[in-house]
């Protein structure tokens, strides 16, 4: 029994370090300008525009919708596009989750990009100074 508890334990160690995520150092980020706001029944569509490392100028849509009575949280279901330099169109669905203290918001989701890029991204929301800090952990690379 000994042994059996030994090996389940070096076997789960070894699945925590082989499948686990650094998030201690973004791939990238950038800061983001949102462009709208506007407001629906439980929901708002937000969208922002603005540079993000390795991916150029991005143009992000979201519907942000509440999940409380006191709308501090809930979900998020969007979209995301930009054009490379070289003229190569990138898209990606946006599915998460979001938390809100006063007039910041953070944004969780993951993306999985046309090329085959997948990311795990983290946002900070300003409300008042219509910005939003992004920076994202890479899952899997592209595959071009």
């Amino acid at each position: 029994m000994k042994n059996y508890t030994l090996t389940l334990f070096f076997a789960m160690l070894t699945c925590a370090f082989t499948f686990a995520q650094d998030l201690t150092s973004p791939k990238g980020g950038g800061v983001l300008d949102i462009t709208s706001i506007i407001p629906g029944d439980g929901y708002s569509d937000i969208t922002f525009e603005g540079q993000i490392s390795g991916y150029g100028t991005v143009y992000v849509a979201f519907k942000v919708a509440s999940i409380n009575s006191s709308k501090n949280s809930g979900t998020l279901d969007g979209q995301g596009r930009t054009i490379l330099e070289n003229g190569t169109l990138l898209s990606t669905p946006l599915k998460g989750t979001w938390k809100r203290t006063g007039a910041m918001v953070k944004f969780y989701f993951t993306d999985a990009v046309n090329n085959g890029a997948m990311n795990f991204v983290m946002w900070d929301v300003n409300l008042l100074e219509k910005k939003a800090a992004v920076k994202y952990f890479e899952l899997q690379t592209a595959e071009n």
